[in-house]
């Protein structure tokens, strides 16, 4: 199996250079302030948001990823702070992030629902969480993208309660194309989310 390095190595950028349609559709609907994204890969949200006017911090395993990161805000001409770690021990900090966004970032089931846990605390009161995501059905899609392990992919109802503590102001399973680079594209079977934590918590 190809690693994460070995992927964001490649010449050409793995999922493209801009946003993804979910996050470019609802930033409006981000909280102002600062934002995290996590398991951001190359960067390209991140870079995008921070050329919106958020404060970004870009997170992933991948120390090839951030550095192309870098590379990518460079070019933008945006600030962009960007950490390597590992989701299962990396501090996301309590009630420190107005946004945490969340892209494509699959992980092992009881790892998913210990990052949910904690994005809820590290959220300000009043901090947004958005999320798009595969579901288990990308399995049997004509699309291209995500894990082939069923385990690491959620319907709505599992994250539903995986981030209980947020308000749904937004929370949907459909089909969509995707066109983002190598590695996702074709019709496609994704969970779409923009929950709040609550203004007074």
């Amino acid at each position: 199996m190809q690693s994460w390095d070995e992927r964001f190595g490649q010449a050409d950028l793995a999922y493209g250079d801009g946003p993804n349609d979910f996050l470019a559709e609802q930033a409006v609907a981000l909280t102002p302030g600062n934002c995290l994204c996590i398991a951001e890969g190359q960067g390209r949200n991140a870079v995008w948001l921070a050329g919106q006017g958020f404060a970004v911090t870009a997170m992933d395993q991948s120390p090839v990823g951030m550095a192309r990161a870098r590379d990518l805000a460079a070019r933008q001409g945006v600030a962009l702070a960007t950490e390597t770690g590992d989701l299962s021990t990396w501090d996301l900090g309590e009630a420190r992030w107005d946004n945490i966004v969340s892209i494509f970032g699959h992980l092992p089931a009881a790892l998913r629902r210990d990052v949910h846990a904690r994005v809820v605390k590290a959220l300000k009161p009043g901090g947004t969480f958005l999320l798009e995501a595969y579901t288990p059905e990308q399995i049997d899609m004509p699309g291209r993208g995500g894990p082939d392990v069923k385990e690491m992919l959620a319907d709505l109802a599992t994250l539903r309660e995986e981030l209980a503590g947020l308000d749904f102001v937004l929370a949907r399973e459909i089909h969509r194309e995707v066109n983002e680079g190598l590695y996702h594209h074709g019709l496609s079977a994704v969970v779409q989310i923009v929950a709040r934590k609550p203004a007074g918590e």
